[in-house]
């Protein structure tokens, strides 16, 4: 095809536009491999992108969307071959190279994993960076020394794309999971996936105190600011937060006290340019650890159309779980 569909983002007078139009396949960007694009989905960056509320894209005219799932259409690459079944997420997609809201992408084939076995394309676009994040999350808590004997682990932003899996994966591995959500309707769906018990955000949104109350061994914080001061100054002796996220902020109002009187840990997780082993064992680790009936139950599906509107409901925190875009 000379011409395939894309959500484009393009510069505009006031900050940019995003809108689905017919991109020129003479326009991709260098790669040594070319998929057909089958699935993406929607993270929260994703949403930045889109609505323009962060300067996340760098280039114009840029395809968004920093995940894809689909299957190789040619290759010099050593390792892949047309018809190889593949996914992609990070590396500057939708933000300095060309991305994946789009029938076709090209790619540098370093960055690549193979679809793990027992995973379809759609499922791995369920997952995508945010559970991906997640589970890269869980693999730091376990190399610190977790497991569900340590105690409690709390998930915050429990509701959306990060914490959705990250409940489900820690509670299928016998973790006593607390999530906290500013969503009180959605307790039941937080419980359906996993959680054993569900705390309002507000508990962790007041300044922090340098020590609080020993309340969990661990957590998965996407949020960042107050309420990560909060999960650190609450956190168990010798335990550890995995910090992967910055939806309040990305500043951190804490002291060294919960570092230097109770041996905390705080764990940084980056999922954008993650090197390609410790991706290859996330996603092991998710096909065999994250439960296909959850995955199913935290996921909406839309067509690529609608993916420029999405974009602001993310940001609104009005996305519950993982959204999947169908490309093809």
């Amino acid at each position: 095809m000379a011409t395939f569909k894309a959500i484009r983002i393009d510069k505009a007078d006031k900050g940019t536009t995003a809108q689905l139009a017919q991109f020129d396949e003479a326009e991709l960007m260098d790669g040594d491999v070319t998929v057909r694009v089958e699935w993406s989905t929607l993270n929260y960056k994703d949403g930045l992108a889109l609505t323009g509320k962060a300067p996340v894209v760098r280039r114009f005219p840029m395809i968004a969307g920093i995940d894809f799932a689909g299957t190789v259409e040619a290759s010099s690459h050593p390792q892949w071959k047309a018809g190889d079944k593949v996914v992609c997420t990070g590396w500057g997609m939708g933000e300095t190279h060309l991305g994946a809201y789009a029938e076709k992408a090209r790619v540098k084939g370093d960055w690549l994993v193979a679809l793990p076995q027992g995973l379809s394309a759609r499922d791995a676009m369920a997952i995508g960076t945010a559970g991906f994040t997640a589970m890269l999350s869980v693999l730091a808590l376990e190399k610190h020394g977790l497991s569900p004997k340590s105690g409690p682990v709390v998930v915050t932003g429990a509701a959306g794309g990060v914490g959705s899996v990250a409940t489900a994966v820690l509670s299928k591995l016998g973790y006593h999971v607390i999530a906290s959500t500013g969503r009180a309707a959605e307790a039941d769906y937080l419980k359906e996936i996993g959680a054993a018990e569900v705390i309002d955000r507000n508990e962790l949104s007041a300044p922090a105190k340098p020590l609080a109350k020993e309340r969990w061994a661990g957590g998965v914080d996407s949020v960042g600011s107050t309420t990560l001061a909060n999960l650190l100054s609450m956190t168990k002796y010798g335990g550890a937060i995995a910090a992967c996220g910055l939806a309040a902020g990305m500043d951190l109002p804490s002291s060294v006290a919960p570092f230097i009187l109770r041996g905390v840990c705080l764990l940084g997780i980056d999922s954008v340019m993650c090197p390609i082993e410790p991706r290859k064992a996330a996603w092991q680790r998710l096909a065999s650890d994250l439960d296909r009936t959850k995955l199913s139950e935290i996921t909406h599906e839309i067509p690529l159309d609608e993916v420029p509107g999405w974009g602001a409901k993310i940001l609104a925190g009005q996305v519950r779980g993982r959204v999947v875009v169908k490309i093809l």
